[in-house]
């Protein structure tokens, strides 16, 4: 099972949404959010909320994709996030994480004992390339017991 199809059968938000997981990688995670009506606000573009959700999405993917490998002993977290919106959100939007820290310094306080917190950049953007909201959202990786 791929990440994006792992967190579209368990995040019933991302289900709802019918958020497009398109790639995923240790390196970037690109999710689109289809243009559909019944998830626009009052100006004719995706909600702030569905937006927000999908940002979220976007660096919940490249999280379990990067540190997949870490979940026997710890669970990934948001610990917080912002989101800022630039341009009108029309259409169909595609949002793309990157890590903010190198994975295998995140792994290595995790390996010292230590919670470690990481952000998460996000840019979402129309399909004319014009970006509409960057998001930063800050995870940890909470280890277990």
């Amino acid at each position: 099972m791929s990440v994006g199809e792992m967190l579209a059968a368990t995040v019933p938000m991302a289900r709802t949404l019918n958020l497009e997981f398109l790639r995923t990688t240790p390196e970037e995670a690109v999710v689109a959010l289809p243009d559909q009506g019944e998830y626009h606000n009052h100006v004719g573009g995706p909600h702030a909320g569905a937006m927000f959700t999908l940002g979220e999405s976007a660096s919940g993917a490249i999280v379990l994709a990067a540190f997949g490998d870490q979940l026997s002993r710890a669970v990934p977290l948001a610990v917080r996030a912002e989101i800022a919106y630039r341009k009108l959100a029309t259409g169909r939007v595609t949002a793309t994480a990157t890590l903010g820290r190198p994975a295998a310094e995140v792994v290595a306080e995790l390996d010292a004992g230590e919670r470690p917190e990481f952000p998460v950049s996000v840019v979402i953007q129309r399909a004319d390339g014009a970006v509409t909201g960057e998001m930063t959202v800050v995870w940890t990786l909470r280890p277990n017991g």
